[in-house]
């Protein structure tokens, strides 16, 4: 044997950037985005009251908006409030309507949209506004009490997981050089 290690180099070579990934996704803070079916199980179509639907409802930017309806007689029109207010679908801020009849409007803009459905069924209630607004901050943590066991549980798992990790990339990258 010539005194070289041999099978170890693939193994330490993938330790580094696994032990790197897993230390992001501990890091990364928590995001979602809400994708809203409108009109929950009815969809986009006649006999729905939109302006109930979304009144309980918080749209925050990041969020989706998914109209599912009859791509043969009904359509997704972003319009602006007088537009919307009139039920005017000449001209459209936004033609959503790719023709599959499960249209997705993503909501990356703090502001008011409006929505109708042209070709006459704004008339009769095929009309959505929707407020979006900033997500609201995280909630926070009630103060530790330096004398509490508790202190020492949240610290230790705070940090021992990031540290084990660090630990443990940095033996298996030395390794290979003994």
């Amino acid at each position: 044997m010539d005194g070289t290690r041999r099978g170890c180099g693939f193994r330490s070579s993938m330790m580094v950037p696994v032990a790197v990934v897993i230390l992001m996704v501990f890091m990364v803070p928590e995001v979602s985005a809400t994708r809203w079916t409108v009109g929950s199980n009815m969809g986009w179509t006649t006999n729905v009251n939109y302006t109930i639907w979304a009144q309980d409802k918080h749209f925050y930017n990041g969020d989706w908006l998914f109209f599912s309806y009859d791509r043969n007689q009904m359509n997704v029109l972003e319009v602006n409030k007088t537009d919307y207010e009139s039920c005017n679908s000449d001209h459209p801020l936004h033609n959503w309507t790719t023709g599959a009849g499960r249209d997705v409007v993503p909501l990356n803009v703090t502001r008011n949209y409006y929505f109708i459905s042209g070709k006459g069924f704004c008339f009769g209630g095929m009309k959505l506004a929707v407020h979006v607004e900033n997500p609201p901050p995280p909630p926070t943590a009630a103060p530790v009490n330096e004398n509490s066991s508790a202190s020492y549980v949240i610290l230790r798992g705070q940090y021992v997981l990031p540290a084990a990790l660090a630990i443990g990339a940095f033996w298996d990258a030395f390794v290979q050089f003994w």
